[in-house]
């Protein structure tokens, strides 16, 4: 099959969990013997016009100049050239900024869109941009002849707010090899000496919970925080934290062996995720052999089950820091890396991917099917 995958800044991955599963994604695609172009922005650090097999497609992003508004200029340079390519299948990763491009879809394609995790509840955005995120949520149902769900709790919302049987097929994560205690070294670690979290520093992320809990803790052990914070709420933490020398702000890493060391020495790892579905950096926490410490909501307990400490607010943060949980990291561990292997693994997800093409594409055949549903929801 050709396949196009629009809606990420590009790989390989310098950003977040869309271009995380983008790139195992393609190359898995092509080693399946797929024809596979990866969309990236011309502002990404890789120029080559192909990367271990998969195409690359570099479209201009004005997202340096004009802010948010860029990422919609650049979607629909993507669309446009896109749909001068006799793609198969089109996989949108996300639709806030997509789905408005809808007129411009190729119908030659089977338009398929994961369908991320209800960005319009994420509490940074203003009312009117939640409105705006709805209204490209139901475009995106509307337009797509077929949806993924990376969550239980995402596929269950889809299903039953628009009538629609979305596919549930979660990220995946590596098992890496054992951790490097050089890694530690440099950072001036010592194994279980340090707590940490990763994430990026927006509010329904929870890290500023989880700070003023270590703060108002009476804890040694420094406090790592790996996140690029050069956005607004970043710079408030960076300075509401200053004066505690125990928090180190080491900004953003994409080195995955030195965050795999980082995460598997530490005493416990704070996910604070509380939107969204199946979390990429959770995955690979669980993969890297962290005891976790997880904010408490469906999505997180989804993937975790009782295989994890999870917290509320501050009070439930300090009190997970001042009591010893270090007698369940063997049982936790061992159970969640155990779900790596025989549930995120990056070959299921990209047998799931390319099965699920397959059916859709089977489904498109079928002419009663196609007058049925394409464009069909209301």
């Amino acid at each position: 099959m050709k396949i196009a995958i629009i809606g990420t800044r590009g790989i390989p991955n310098h950003y977040g969990g869309f271009e995380q599963i983008t790139e195992q994604l393609a190359t898995g695609l092509v080693e399946k013997g797929h024809n596979v172009t990866v969309y990236n922005s011309h502002n990404h650090p890789n120029g080559a016009r192909s990367w271990k097999g998969v195409t690359i497609q570099h479209c201009y992003d004005p997202e340096h100049l004009l802010g948010t508004a860029g990422q919609f200029v650049y979607d629909l340079n993507c669309i446009r050239h896109a749909r001068k390519n006799s793609f198969d299948v089109w996989l949108f990763m996300g639709y806030t900024s997509s789905s408005v491009w809808h007129p411009f879809f190729s119908k030659n394609s089977i338009i398929v869109s994961n369908m991320d995790g209800m960005e319009w509840k994420r509490t940074k955005y203003s009312k009117t941009v939640q409105r705006f995120l709805k209204y490209a949520e139901n475009l995106a149902v509307n337009h797509s002849h077929f949806h993924v769900a990376d969550s239980p709790a995402v596929k269950d919302y889809l299903d039953k707010k628009y009538s629609i049987n979305a596919k549930f097929i979660p990220y995946g994560a590596v098992l890496p090899s054992a951790s490097e205690e050089e890694t530690l070294r440099q950072y001036n670690l010592a194994k279980d000496d340090y707590f940490l979290l990763m994430a990026r520093m927006e509010p329904e992320n929870n890290v500023e919970m989880i700070l003023e809990g270590f703060s108002t803790s009476n804890c040694k052990e420094k406090f790592l925080v790996i996140g690029k914070i050069e956005n607004r709420f970043g710079k408030h933490l960076r300075q509401k934290y200053a004066s505690d020398d125990r928090v180190k702000f080491i900004g953003g890493i994409f080195d995955q062996k030195v965050v795999h060391a980082l995460r598997a020495n530490a005493q416990l790892y704070f996910h604070g995720h509380s939107v969204g579905g199946t979390n990429p950096s959770l995955l690979e926490a669980m993969a890297s052999g962290s005891l976790i410490a997880a904010h408490d909501n469906v999505f997180n307990k989804a993937v975790l089950g009782d295989d994890a400490f999870y917290f509320d607010c501050t009070a439930g943060v300090k009190a997970l820091l001042e009591k010893s949980v270090c007698h369940e990291k063997k049982t936790f561990t061992l159970h969640n890396t155990e779900k790596i292997r025989q549930q995120y693994s990056w070959n299921k997800i990209i047998d799931a991917y390319e099965n699920y093409f397959f059916e859709c594409s089977q489904s498109e055949k079928n002419e009663s099917y196609v007058s049925s549903k394409r464009w069909a929801y209301k």
